[in-house]
This record gives structure tokens, sequence and C-alpha cells, in this order.
């Protein structure tokens, strides 16, 4: 018997989380050490990303581009906080080097990263491999999650996410 429904994702392929649900909670230590809760973000508008290693040319590339407009998102309410596989001296050596003053998270054992379905599978260079899925969330206030941006590019990712958001360029 042939069927039209569409077959069943795989196990390994990650949730995707929708706009307009509550972003997940958790906690994970920062570039100093210090947890971060994102609950107790709440009252502020958050830009959510995850990005791939720390120190790596596109990962720094895209640190280095929401640093450069940092004062522009705070203008509009922001707050700025990435996310990577890294252990805590990783991200503090990045945050140092590059003079990053806003928030990255150590997220090691990959539990932050499952909640947000950004670690599967994924295209490398024409292959499949397991790996982050860069992927940005724009939570309002409440906590809810506003814009899901799965698979993005690092280059112009927040000129993209300015223009979405529709903050003056």
């Amino acid at each position: 018997m042939i069927s039209n429904a569409p077959s069943p994702a795989p196990a390994s392929d990650p949730i995707r989380l929708e706009e307009g649900t509550l972003a997940p909670d958790f906690t994970a230590l920062d570039q100093h050490g210090e947890p971060v809760t994102l609950s107790q973000l709440r009252g502020r508008k958050v830009i959510l990303y995850f990005y791939g290693e720390a120190g790596t040319p596109a990962c720094t590339g895209q640190a280095c581009d929401f640093r450069d407009r940092l004062d522009a998102f705070t203008a509009e309410g922001y707050t700025v906080v990435g996310v990577s596989r890294d252990e805590v001296p990783a991200i503090a050596r990045m945050a140092e080097a590059e003079q990053l003053t806003f928030t990255l998270l150590s997220d090691p054992d990959r539990h932050v990263h499952g909640l947000y379905g950004t670690f599967g599978t994924k295209l490398l260079y024409g292959r499949e491999v397991q790996g982050v899925i860069r992927a940005t969330f724009v939570i309002d206030e409440e906590g809810v999650i506003e814009r899901a941006f799965y698979n993005i590019k690092a280059t112009g990712h927040v000129a993209m996410l300015r223009k979405r958001l529709g903050l003056p360029a």
C-alpha cells in the first residue's frame, strides 16, 4: 500500500520551537562562571542566539557584529545572549579577545541546545553531519518566542535580524 502521508521525522532530528510558544527556561554559566537563568530576564526582550564554536571565524564575526550593533539593540530594549557548546574558559577567552560586552553562555552537555532544537543533523559542504544548527530566537518580555530563525548564516545575520524586527539599519 502506498501512502501520501509524510514520513515521520527520524529520531535524531531536533525539535523546532514555534513562534508564540513559551521559551524553554534554563540555567547556564556565563563567561564569568556565573549562573544565568532565562526566566530571570523576564521584563526584557531577549535575542537568544546559538553559534557553533567560540573563536572560529564565522562565530567570531557574528559575535562581533552583535557587539558592534549592541547599542542599537539595547536602545530598542533588547538583551543579547549567545549560547555555544564551549566550556566557560573558551567563551571567556573569546569575550575578552573580542571585547564582547554581552552575555555568552556555556552549554557543554547540550542541554539548552536540546531544549531549543539547535543540535542535530545538518548539511555541511553537501554532507549530513551532526552539529550545532545556528539559530536565533527573539523572546518578548513575558518569555514568549516572537521569532524563531533556524539554519541561519553567520554573515549578514545581524542586518537580517534588524530588518525583520523593523529596527533602524
